[in-house]
């Protein structure tokens, strides 16, 4: 296997969100170096200069996000074009619209991307259905090619991802209206009582055989607020009834030195409501179990 040099793309943004406060997740985790010790894999762990907009900032949110993508877009593309293995630490949920993106405009042409997006939400919500408006509640539908044509139209044509291409694990709060679009499309989702009934190892399996038996790759994206609270406080919007840390970097090992994963998102991390730290230790753990060799 071809070691492949591991690119940390911070997104300073959180206009997706109602609290911005991610927008500071990736400076605090890179000013603090909680990832310091994961430099010795492969030709080493370094960080970017992150991705954020130059003011002044579009008075519109989904303008500020769609300007993110784009740039977060580009940036994943680059790397990946120069064999590098992108890991972005968000930011709000929205900078997905721009991570997976930049990655299936790096396929080849007519090739599919994978994605499994661990969450205690659905992020499928549309402008139409969404009580808050917030952007963050609807990356996933941007990227099955529903919503805002600003950011669906994001590096090209949507969709970016087919639903049969794509599982949720972890999902425990909703609305109706964007699980009605899923089940429409046909996306498959773990909720959190099947994980508690199977266990985590063999729901993500299944989800690994599902994301990679048409698709030239895959990606991992992960909201932090999938973990329970009292594991992850560190999140805008905290759900009882989580997963576990210890499930969770069990699991994501089953990826380990795959080359068929080009990418690994982990977003949402509000450092101000981290008491001790817990979260950004729990960041540093799902990082190291999915790169480490």
């Amino acid at each position: 296997m071809v070691a492949r040099r591991i690119r940390v793309i911070g997104v300073a943004a959180g206009y997706g969100a109602g609290d911005p406060a991610c927008q500071d997740g990736a400076e605090v985790l890179r000013t603090l170096r909680f990832l310091d010790d994961l430099e010795s894999v492969d030709d080493g762990l370094a960080w970017d200069e992150p991705v954020r907009l130059a003011p002044p900032l579009p008075a519109d949110p989904v303008d500020a996000v769609q300007g993110i993508a784009g740039q977060l877009a580009q940036r994943v593309a680059g790397h990946l074009a120069q064999g590098d293995f992108p890991l972005v630490i968000g930011g709000d949920h929205s900078c997905a619209i721009g991570t997976w993106s930049g990655l299936k405009g790096a396929l080849d042409p007519g090739q599919r991307l994978g994605l499994i997006w661990i969450d205690a939400h659905m992020d499928s919500h549309t402008p139409a259905s969404s009580p808050s408006r917030n952007v963050h509640g609807m990356p996933l539908a941007c990227l099955l090619g529903h919503g805002d044509p600003r950011l669906t139209g994001v590096t090209g044509a949507a969709p970016k991802l087919l639903a049969e291409d794509v599982c949720l694990i972890g999902v425990r709060s909703f609305e109706s209206a964007e699980a009605a679009l899923l089940n429409k499309l046909g996306v498959r989702i773990f909720f959190m009582d099947e994980v508690q009934r199977r266990g985590l190892p063999a729901v993500f399996a299944d989800a690994l055989r599902r994301v990679t038996q048409h698709t030239a790759g895959y990606g991992i994206s992960i909201d932090l607020d999938a973990l329970d609270p009292a594991e992850g406080p560190g999140v805008g919007t905290p759900v009882a009834g989580g997963l576990s840390r210890a499930d969770l970097t069990d699991a994501l090992a089953l990826a380990q030195g795959d080359e068929r994963l080009r990418a690994l998102e982990i977003v949402e991390y509000n450092p101000y409501r981290d008491e001790h730290f817990v979260t950004a230790r729990a960041i540093h753990d799902l990082c190291r179990s999915v790169i480490e060799i």
